[in-house]
C-alpha cells in the first residue's frame, strides 16, 4: 500500500477528504487527522508557502513511505497546500487509519512532526502589508527528535 501524498497548489476541503479517507478505510478501527491552517490572530494578513517541485513532493512522498514502514496502517493521507492562503484557510492534512488508535495517533503526530521540522517549503507571513520569512523554531526540531528511536 502506497500513502495518498499530494502537493496542493490550490485549496482543497478538509471535511470532504477525511471523509472521503475514513470512507475507504472501513476496516480500520481508528482513523486520526490533523488539519492546519492558517492562525487567525488579527495581524497575519496571509501565509505563503513556496516549494521547489523536484525536492518537496518526493521528500512528502518518502516521509509517506517512512510512515507506513514504521506503524501498521490501513492507509496514510498527507496533504500540504503550497501558494498564498488567508487566515482560516487549511495549509496541511494527515490522516491516519489503522486497525488500533495508538497506531493511528503515533503515524499521524510522526508525519507531522517530520513536516514541520523537515518540511520542503519556505513560509512567508505577511504582516502590517510586508512580508517575513519564518524559519522553524527549535521547538519544532525538539518534536522530531522524539522519534530518534
Amino acid at each position: 500500500m502506497a500513502a495518498d501524498v499530494r502537493l496542493c497548489l490550490t485549496p482543497f476541503d478538509p471535511a470532504l477528504e477525511q471523509a472521503q479517507f475514513a470512507r475507504a478505510h472501513p476496516q480500520a478501527g481508528g482513523v486520526v487527522s490533523f488539519l492546519g491552517q492558517v492562525r487567525q490572530d488579527g495581524e497575519v494578513q496571509a501565509l505563503e508557502l513556496q516549494h521547489y517541485a523536484p525536492l518537496t513532493l518526493p521528500g512528502m512522498q518518502a516521509l509517506g513511505d517512512a510512515t507506513l514502514a514504521r506503524w501498521p496502517l490501513d492507509g496514510l493521507l498527507i496533504l500540504h497546500r503550497s501558494g498564498v492562503m488567508v487566515p482560516g484557510d487549511p495549509i496541511v492534512l494527515v490522516a491516519a487509519a489503522a486497525r488500533h488508535r495508538r497506531d493511528a495517533f503515533a503515524a499521524a503526530d510522526y508525519a507531522m512532526d517530520h513536516l514541520k521540522s523537515e518540511s520542503w517549503f519556505w513560509k512567508r507571513e505577511q504582516r502590517g502589508g510586508e512580508w517575513r520569512w519564518i524559519e522553524p523554531r527549535a521547538e519544532d526540531h525538539a518534536d522530531k527528535a522524539r522519534w530518534a528511536n
